[in-house]
């Protein structure tokens, strides 16, 4: 009898794409294996994202669409998992509209995978199992990481802040930091498998550690990270302006790995749009945060989020986050047009002090439109730098280019010779040219031979 297989529908952030490595270690224990597509699988898991409305109309169109491969398959078991399962109205959606569906359950409870599974494979209904709150930290779950030497390492749960646009606080749970040493145990045996390119997660990672005893923070986490053989780059995301200490940023720029990107959500410029969303800084406080950030760290390279048209955003709040934008020249920034979600307090002004939708797409293509330019002019300077890059795999739009990413986390297209295999190594390149969202280059050395060689360790990782 042939093994049974899966296939998990990821959308969302790298916490999302993390909670899916451990569904799927959790699935590989079980004796399945991983299906090519989904009309291979004997089990579709959707890891669903509830940030954004375009997310969770993706998700429900993919359910949707599910049903007709239920119809021709009726032993299929389909689950719907993740943050919109910890919301109301996904629930009452799913029982009224996707009776394909045999299994819901959220983020609390992913460790419970294997048991829910067989639950709901018993089970002639819907099967829903859904934590309002979060229990303690779970460790030692199994995992199923990508090929490759990047790898997520989560060190903390959930967010306190409640912004008044965000629903993390509530499909998420309250923040909740693992210990230091099993995360260090974890890089370690991460390390001697070969992963060099090591990312830590948190909804707010720099928050990690005030709920410990005693109290720890990133910095502390990031220079016992840096002791470690084999890792060579460091990263963190996604981080609030709020914590981002004078500690983290002496750290970071004294640090041989931790990489100069340097993440910083601001959302808007404008005080009372700030105040509204209950980011707890100012304009002024931010702006502070980022010159510090520059004396410190040089050649950082500045990346952002920003709302455009939040309930009650004037013209004039409009045109401060543009100056803060000329002011500080982001590298590159994620824009998005405001979109309610259930149970936030911003959801509610919505109704009542709404930005009218062609005078969102305006802003949003006024801002783009600045950002855009920064971004050409900052990518023109680095134009013959040489960079240590990681090759990330061979170009979507081109198969005779390697795309690869910087220490800065720049993208670099660089030709591809059929010949040399420089897949996941890191290799010396020269800058020659620059476009608004990637540079290109020439390879200018040997890739790097101090890697630590591969080689997979039978164990469960967290």
């Amino acid at each position: 009898m042939s093994q049974p297989r899966y296939f998990i529908k990821t959308y969302g952030c790298q916490m999302n794409e993390r909670d899916s490595e451990i569904m799927a270690g959790q699935l590989d224990m079980l004796g399945y294996q991983p299906a090519l597509t989904d009309r291979d699988a004997d089990l579709i898991v959707i890891n669903t994202c509830a940030v954004r409305g375009s997310a969770e109309e993706h998700a429900f169109g993919y359910i949707g669409q599910l049903r007709q491969l239920k119809d021709k398959n009726p032993s299929l078991t389909l689950a719907v998992a993740g943050c919109m399962a910890q919301e109301p109205g996904t629930i009452a959606w799913l029982t009224k509209h996707a009776p394909q569906v045999d299994l819901v359950f959220g983020t609390h409870n992913l460790h419970q995978l294997p048991e829910l599974l067989e639950k709901a494979q018993d089970s002639d209904e819907m099967v829903i199992d859904v934590w309002k709150s979060a229990g303690d930290v779970v460790e030692h779950l199994p995992s199923h990481r990508k090929d490759g030497v990047k790898a997520f390492v989560n060190i903390i749960y959930g967010c306190d802040k409640f912004c008044t646009y965000c629903i993390v606080p509530f499909t998420r749970g309250k923040e909740r930091s693992r210990e230091i040493e099993p995360i260090v145990d974890e890089v370690k045996a991460l390390a001697l498998e070969g992963f060099q390119d090591i990312t830590v997660l948190g909804q707010n990672v720099n928050s990690y550690g005030h709920d410990l005893e005693p109290k720890r923070d990133l910095a502390d986490l990031l220079v016992e990270l840096e002791r470690i053989d084999g890792v060579r780059w460091l990263r963190y995301t996604t981080s609030h302006p709020r914590d981002f200490s004078q500690h983290l940023i002496d750290v970071i720029g004294a640090s041989n790995k931790i990489t100069h990107h340097v993440h910083l959500p601001v959302q808007a410029g404008s005080n009372p749009i700030l105040k509204r969303m209950n980011r707890k800084y100012t304009k002024e406080s931010y702006l502070d945060l980022i010159d510090r950030v520059k004396e410190k760290i040089p050649d950082a390279s500045l990346t952002t989020d920003i709302i455009v048209g939040f309930p009650g955003e004037t013209e004039a709040d409009f045109e401060e986050t543009l100056d803060l934008v000329r002011r500080v020249r982001y590298d590159a920034a994620f824009t998005f047009i405001y979109s309610p979600r259930e149970k936030t307090p911003a959801a509610r002004w919505e109704g009542r002090d709404p930005v009218p939708n062609p005078v969102k797409k305006d802003r949003l293509n006024r801002l783009m439109e600045l950002q855009y330019q920064i971004s050409w002019e900052a990518n023109q300077a680095l134009i013959g730098k040489e960079e240590l890059v990681l090759v990330e795999g061979v170009s979507k739009k081109n198969d005779r280019v390697w795309a690869c990413r910087t220490h800065a986390n720049k993208v670099v297209l660089i030709d591809r010779d059929p010949g040399q295999d420089l897949l996941d190594r890191f290799v010396p390149v020269r800058i020659t040219g620059a476009k608004t969202f990637y540079l290109s280059g020439v390879q200018a050395g040997e890739p790097v031979s101090d890697a630590v060689p591969r080689r997979r360790l039978e164990l469960p990782m967290v």
